[in-house]
């Protein structure tokens, strides 16, 4: 399983992914922390995205994905990252981190940890 965040999940909706996520990705089972759900509703509000969470094509998209729930573990761990971002990321992160799952991002400073599980690490 991967935990994937909220902008390459944005470009695998849109048919957009880099090839090296589509590698990691195409044979695999994907998972988002509930934050995603969020940063999507946020993003369409400020007009910055056009997807609509009610789109039965998304929906589709959406039901296949596991949701990780925010949980205390999640919420203590997103303080302790080795590194600092958007609040949103350091709990996707954390979400890698709590359930052991390496995470597909394309967060710069995310790259820099070295405790947050990332797809692909060598």
């Amino acid at each position: 399983m991967l935990n994937v965040d909220t902008h390459v999940l944005l470009h695998a909706l849109a048919g957009k992914l880099k090839p090296r996520e589509l590698t990691l990705l195409q044979n695999d089972t994907w998972s988002i922390s509930t934050i995603v759900l969020w940063e999507i509703a946020k993003l369409a509000q400020l007009g910055r995205i056009a997807v609509d969470l009610d789109d039965p094509e998304v929906v589709r998209a959406l039901a296949r994905l596991h949701v990780w729930p925010l949980t205390r573990e999640i919420a203590r761990e997103s303080t302790r990252i080795d590194v600092r971002g958007d609040p949103a990321d350091e709990l996707i992160a954390a979400t890698s981190v709590v359930h052991k799952i390496p995470l597909v991002m394309r967060d710069h400073a995310l790259l820099r940890s070295r405790i947050v599980p990332l797809a692909g690490r060598r």
